[in-house]
């Protein structure tokens, strides 16, 4: 049995360095923006406005990763038993080796050394697996081996 807390511990720890590396991103391209040396001479020299642009796209990242980080956290973790539909918080096993969590954020991220996989909704396997249940052959002709 896969301790989903525990999982979510190691997603959350991925999400805040990368929240932390998109943090200090958007610091350094704000320092370049504002650095007197950026003041353009003409009308062509576009430093400083493009560094402002990539401060303000850095700085979107980090409130992505902080409204998905908070999602996260939000989350109820429940255990599923062989009877219950797929939803939001299962793992589930696939027929081939896949084991898939499936939450509704941080799709793509891949935790347990690479054998557990985060599926979304959005995905095509999410949109697949969202109300299945276990047995069931997917659409791909996979089929649904586990559930917890």
């Amino acid at each position: 049995m896969l301790n989903k807390e525990r999982l979510r511990e190691k997603l959350l720890c991925l999400l805040y360095t990368q929240r932390q590396n998109a943090l200090d991103a958007a610091d350094t391209a704000h320092d370049l923006a504002t650095h007197e040396q950026s003041v353009a001479e003409t009308q062509y020299d576009t430093v400083g406005l493009e560094a402002a642009y990539l401060a303000h796209g850095q700085s979107q990242r980090v409130a992505d990763f902080d409204l998905t980080i908070n999602r996260l956290k939000a989350l109820p973790l429940q255990d599923f038993n062989q009877d219950d539909e797929i939803k939001l918080g299962a793992i589930v096993s696939l027929s081939g080796g896949m084991t898939c969590w499936f939450l509704p954020v941080c799709g793509g991220y891949k935790l347990e050394e690479d054998k557990i996989v985060v599926i979304t909704p959005q995905s095509p396997l999410g949109q697949m697996l969202d109300g299945a249940e276990i047995e069931e052959i997917l659409q791909d002709g996979r089929e649904i081996t586990d559930i917890c």
